[in-house]
């Protein structure tokens, strides 16, 4: 399908993208530093940091897959808000203050301190690589779907938004990441509002019959209550939430480096707390579009073009046959925002990581301010390149989303395990910390390509819904280090035998 914009919506998006690279101009003159660079001089406002915390849970994922998984199934990606919660608790009583008390930066320095230069190294390798995928992702869904309003081929929307989104971050460094993400936001959300009232006001305006079938279906439902983990269910979902949502606030370094850039112990808590309440009712909001958006299709004689299979392509196909002009250009530029903002995260966290994990550590302790500075900004834009590079590789796959699955577990899946063992001081020895990350990577292989084998070898298949596999692979990497490290007690206080 494709919806040309009109000559105000180009406008606005042109707009849209100037003002982005004006602020990278701007912020440029005043990142002078590394630590300007990296942190912004921990001079950001806690509700700015907050607001850039909550942006990194946002993407053109959210705007389209969270309203599809509504309108074609129910609400239980709330569930993931939900347990955003306690988790956000459990990082502002326990982990933030450690980590501002050692002036931390990079978060994987935790690791090293905890468990050794080996953690270090592993999470902080496994982070780099997994940004890569994270930006190509993004890049790739964001602009496929530019591709049906505008009349460009989606390579080169892929190189445009990822040259622009290089440009302003590799100026303006986490100053201008926080700030272009606040706008981002404001976009984003005002954007979001828009379409929840449109939306509220066809739905209401009709009869009953509308909203009640959206009931009728269970689309507000949370899922399933029963104890399975083969389906999508509630418990499924805790699972989920709880495990994903520890990894992003205390060992992704895309998130801890946003709440880092404040003055205060007492601001980066706020910050964090400002985020999380922000996001909870932001997807209410994503999933009550959804929702209505299957109510107004219902009836009432509002039809969705018959090449529509599935609810990721349904709220494109609302912007473009139901809003007026300009209003459908700010829409976009919201989808824009909530990608860029994801991002340019991506790329500074990576440049950080990149800076002190290993240039600042191994090959130039005592590098200068320029050379430092310099070195943040290359990286910059060499992981810039490699995202739009994988980006324009996934435009032939079968499914980005499922490879994403594949990238964020196999990198993503030892991370958590390893920080959750730094958290409760549990310190294996060398080659037993190695075995659990392994056996914890063997776990996601198996539970992300074991699936619908032939007959003979379904003993050998996976039946377990694959957004728990991480948090199974997390907790077979703690239950054979704590394994390791009680064997390692006994044959310490075993009693030894003397030889003559």
């Amino acid at each position: 399908m494709n919806y040309q914009l009109g000559t105000v919506d180009t406008i606005i998006l042109v707009i849209y993208g100037l003002i982005m690279v004006g602020m990278g101009i701007y912020f440029l003159r005043k990142t002078k530093t590394s630590e300007e660079f990296m942190v912004a001089g921990m001079g950001i406002p806690s509700w700015a940091a907050g607001i850039a915390v909550m942006s990194a849970y946002t993407s053109s994922i959210s705007y389209i897959a969270v309203p599809g998984k509504a309108f074609d199934d129910n609400w239980h990606p709330l569930i993931f808000a939900l347990t955003a919660l306690p988790v956000a608790w459990f990082v502002t009583k326990y982990v933030i203050p450690h980590y501002r008390k050692h002036k931390i930066i990079s978060v994987y320095k935790y690791l090293e301190e905890k468990i050794g230069d080996w953690g270090r190294v592993y999470a902080s390798f496994s982070f780099v690589l997994f940004m890569v995928g994270r930006t190509a992702v993004i890049l790739y869904l964001s602009s496929l779907l530019l591709t049906s309003f505008v009349d460009l081929d989606i390579r080169t929307i892929i190189v445009l938004i990822g040259v622009l989104t290089i440009a302003y971050t590799l100026m303006g460094g986490m100053e201008a990441v926080i700030w272009t993400d606040v706008l981002q936001s404001v976009i984003m959300i005002g954007g979001l509002i828009f379409s929840a009232y449109v939306l509220t006001t066809e739905v209401f305006s009709q009869p009953d019959y509308l909203i009640q079938k959206a009931f009728d279906d269970n689309k507000f439902s949370l899922g399933d209550s029963s104890f399975s983990f083969e389906s999508r269910t509630i418990w499924v979902m805790i699972i989920y939430g709880v495990t994903e949502n520890i990894r992003n606030l205390m060992a992704d370094q895309n998130y801890t480096q946003k709440y880092s850039a404040v003055a205060t112990e007492a601001k980066a808590k706020r910050s964090v707390w400002i985020a999380m309440l922000i996001y909870l009712p932001l997807t209410a909001i994503f999933l009550y579009i959804g929702t209505t958006m299957f109510a107004f299709y219902s009836g009432g004689g509002h039809l969705l073009d018959p090449s529509i299979t599935k609810g990721d392509e349904v709220f494109p196909f609302f912007i473009a046959t139901e809003l007026p002009v300009g209003l459908k250009g700010l829409i976009i530029a919201a989808i824009l925002a909530a990608s860029m903002s994801t991002v340019d995260s991506a790329l500074n966290s990576s440049a950080t990581v990149l800076y002190l994990d290993y240039f600042k550590r191994y090959f130039k302790p005592n590098a200068s301010e320029k050379a430092s500075i310099g070195f943040l900004r290359w990286t910059t834009v060499v992981w810039g390149v490699l995202g739009v590079v994988f980006s324009l590789l996934l435009i032939n796959a079968e499914s980005a989303l499922d490879i994403w699955w594949q990238i964020s577990g196999i990198f993503g899946g030892g991370i958590l395990g390893l920080f959750l063992l730094a958290i409760f001081n549990v310190r294996p020895k060398f080659w037993q910390g190695i075995a659990s990350v392994l056996f914890s990577v063997l776990i996601i292989v198996w539970g992300t390509f074991f699936r619908d084998l032939p007959t003979s070898y379904k003993w050998l298949e996976c039946s377990i819904d694959p957004i728990i596999i991480g948090a199974i692979a997390t907790a077979g990497l703690i239950a054979l280090a704590l394994i390791f490290v009680g064997l390692n007690r006994l044959n310490h206080n075993s009693p030894k035998i003397e030889t003559e």
